[in-house]
């Protein structure tokens, strides 16, 4: 498990793990916060042991050429098998074409690579095509059915809600300009709405605290606060995910989202812009979330504003695969190799 306390990649890892030991207890969890601390790890195996990393090129230094040399150097020392992570499309923009060279890299070092979705292996056949194709295991849930939030608030307010850090792409500005027209046509209708709020539950990433000044700038000329909590340990975070409001994941260039699973963890069911990994998770996890076309948020705000119980799953929706299903599925597909 590589990464500092607080990465989503290194937190799931360490879900996986934990969920894989559980049926194994041969398997060992190793956590490391950084490279160098791993390279003292692998110091101490012996040659061809089994490693498993899940990796995205952030985790490893200053570009995507660090997690490239770190990869092949490690697996010149141990059998490694890879689970990548923010595959890399164009939507990456000026660093497209150094992720494109360091994910085939990886993949071309790796014993094995399995991806965490069908869209993330169609990704690698249009962007790395002399690659080896990734298997794929979902993202797992960490219970097969959701948890049943706490009773709906009456509150005129219309509050979006936007889970994780707070970066260009994830959906923030659209945000804002759908709950200001979504107020302007309940106005019109006659319904009384309170506060208009965008509220990011998270930090915003390194080196976009100016996009989040420019964010609130933008969204008081249009009569919309724009609210960031900043970083959350789990239980506050989870609070935040029940509290009043019109769950949104609207990230434009997904690959594999876990917010999606919080929302739903928690209760919820997001409203998803739609994108052909949105569609892989709605058939995955029938009936829980609402997909919709980007041009049509505001109207999609619009009822939720109206019906906020739309805004919360059947206590008997279900979540699988579960991360004891995704534990099983790695389990044979490291026996199958």
């Amino acid at each position: 498990m590589l990464g500092p306390d607080g990465h989503g990649v290194t937190q799931y890892a360490g879900d996986v793990a934990v969920a894989v030991t559980a049926v194994n207890p041969d398997a060992r969890i190793v956590r490391v916060a950084d490279v160098p601390a791993a390279d003292r790890a692998l110091a101490d195996e012996a040659p061809g042991t089994p490693v498993h990393l899940h990796a995205t090129d952030r985790l490893f230094g200053t570009g995507p050429e660090d997690a490239a040399e770190v990869v092949e150097r490690w697996a010149a020392r141990c059998r490694l098998t890879l689970t990548l992570h923010d595959v890399p499309q164009t939507s990456d923009g000026t660093m497209f074409e150094r992720r494109r060279a360091a994910y085939s890299r990886m993949v071309s070092a790796a014993a094995r690579v399995v991806v965490n979705s069908h869209h993330e292996q169609l990704l690698m056949d249009e962007f790395l095509p002399r690659s080896a194709r990734a298997d794929a295991i979902a993202l797992g849930a960490r219970s097969g059915i959701p948890s049943v939030p706490p009773p709906l608030e009456v509150d005129s307010d219309l509050r979006v809600l936007i889970a994780g850090f707070v970066y260009p792409g994830k959906g923030h500005r659209p945000a804002v300009l759908a709950a200001a027209r979504a107020a302007d046509s309940l106005r019109e209708r006659g319904e009384d709405v309170g506060e208009v709020a965008v509220r990011a539950i998270g930090a915003p990433s390194r080196g976009h605290d100016g996009d989040v000044t420019q964010l609130r700038e933008d969204a008081a000329a249009l009569g919309v606060s724009f609210e960031v909590t900043g970083f959350l340990a789990d239980d506050a975070f989870a609070r935040e995910l029940v509290g009043p409001g019109i769950p949104l994941a609207a990230h434009e260039h997904v690959s594999a989202s876990r917010s999606m699973l919080d929302w739903v963890e928690a209760g919820r069911c997001p409203l998803v812009v739609d994108s052909r990994y949105a569609a892989e998770m709605d058939e995955l996890r029938p009936g829980t979330i609402v997909r919709y076309a980007a041009g049509d948020l505001a109207d999609h705000l619009v009822d939720a504003w109206l019906d906020p119980a739309s805004t919360r799953l059947a206590s008997d929706a279900s979540l699988a695969p579960t991360l004891d299903d995704v534990a099983a599925s790695y389990l044979a597909w490291w026996a199958a190799a």
